[in-house]
């Protein structure tokens, strides 16, 4: 799904709370969707607006349109979520002219609770933290913040991986997820996330060049080796942003 321009921010929200009504069983796979009139009553919404969400959702495989019955949810609809195990800049980056990672910090810190959750990271432990910007054509394209494992987790799990990060320097001009793919030839990773619409912010606007009330996509993801969760980060993608394929089949 691509978002562009600030008006359509009523139609991500619509998009987002539909498609977690279908992945939460409230319409599960094989119902028929309420009317239009219906629907948009029941979410509190306009009629054009309803319909564009709509649309969006069959493209992204989540409805078919059925003559004579209407709107239903496939049986299998895709998972949502950034599954492929490339790197964000070059997700981004298909199609277009290629984007530039610029290093914004390079730190070591203790668990969040967004670590301590996704990373099963213990209270005290070290996580290396990389935030990066990028940008293409002079303009910022997505914010993103990731973390790796504590060292001794990555030792056991992904060894290349750490040594590769130990070799990093701070001012590398990739992201942490390059580094992993880079280090992870002939090592099966697994990837799953989260998608939510929000607003950028006064930080991330800032640093985007943004308005803090642009509507915003944020992307959550997990890399795992060997079932083992090495890496957690955060996209911050605003309107106007190259478009990323986030939802993949099952």
């Amino acid at each position: 799904m691509a978002v562009s321009g600030q008006q359509r921010r009523p139609v991500v929200v619509l998009y987002e709370r539909i498609a977690d009504a279908i992945h939460d069983g409230t319409y599960p796979p094989g119902c028929t969707l309420p009317s239009e009139p219906r629907l948009a009553a029941d979410l509190g919404v306009s009629r054009p607006a309803l319909r564009e969400a709509l649309l969006l959702l069959q493209e992204d495989g989540l409805l078919t349109v059925r003559r004579g019955v209407g709107r239903t949810v496939n049986d299998s609809p895709p998972r949502r979520g950034f599954e492929h195990v490339r790197p964000l800049e070059e997700q981004l980056s298909a199609g277009t002219s290629p984007l530039r990672v610029r290093a914004l910090l390079r730190a070591v810190e203790e668990p969040t609770d967004f670590t301590t959750q996704q990373l099963l990271a213990p209270a005290r432990a070290e996580l290396r933290f990389w935030e990066s910007l990028l940008s293409g054509e002079g303009a910022a394209a997505a914010l993103s913040q990731e973390w790796a494992a504590a060292d001794d987790v990555l030792e056991r799990a992904h060894p290349p991986f750490a040594q590769a990060l130990r070799e990093a320097g701070d001012d590398t001009g990739t992201s942490m997820l390059a580094v992993l793919t880079g280090a992870s030839r002939g090592v099966p990773l697994t990837a799953h996330s989260g998608i939510t619409a929000t607003l950028l912010g006064r930080r991330r606007g800032a640093q985007l060049n943004r308005p803090a009330d642009t509507p915003a996509v944020l992307v959550t993801q997990v890399v795992r080796s060997g079932g083992v969760p090495v890496l957690a980060a955060k996209h911050m993608l605003p309107t106007g942003a190259p478009a990323l394929p986030v939802l993949q089949s099952n």
